[in-house]
């Protein structure tokens, strides 16, 4: 009898010592699988860190470019007013007139004023 009661205790020791290994497995295989996790959304958020900075650099890059670009445009823009200031200064006008048209100022009796 004293031999049946140890091959019982022994299965249910066995029993026992395999299920807590197939739990201690198990909760191995969770942690793995939580550290993988964590370790892949560690990665992503590093690559989506470093994507970003990229595209600040780039927006960067851009405004610069844009920035150049438009102060190229204000210069000329304000080159342009003077060109048009000097074109159409009555002084000019008048000159050009005399010179290459030969006009002259009217006379008293050419101009009529209309009612």
């Amino acid at each position: 009898m004293a031999g049946a009661v140890g091959a019982r205790s022994r299965k249910v020791v066995r029993g026992t010592r395999g299920e807590s290994e197939r739990i201690a497995r198990s909760g191995r295989r969770k942690r793995i699988f939580v550290m993988g996790l964590c370790a892949l959304a560690l990665i992503g958020v590093t690559l989506i860190q470093v994507w970003l900075r990229l595209q600040v650099v780039q927006m960067g890059y851009v405004l610069s470019t844009i920035s150049k670009f438009h102060g190229r445009l204000e210069q000329e823009n304000r080159e342009l007013k003077v060109e048009l200031a000097t074109l159409t200064s009555p002084d000019r006008l008048e000159a050009l007139a005399r010179n290459r048209l030969g006009l002259v100022p009217p006379e008293k009796g050419q101009i009529i004023v209309l009612p």
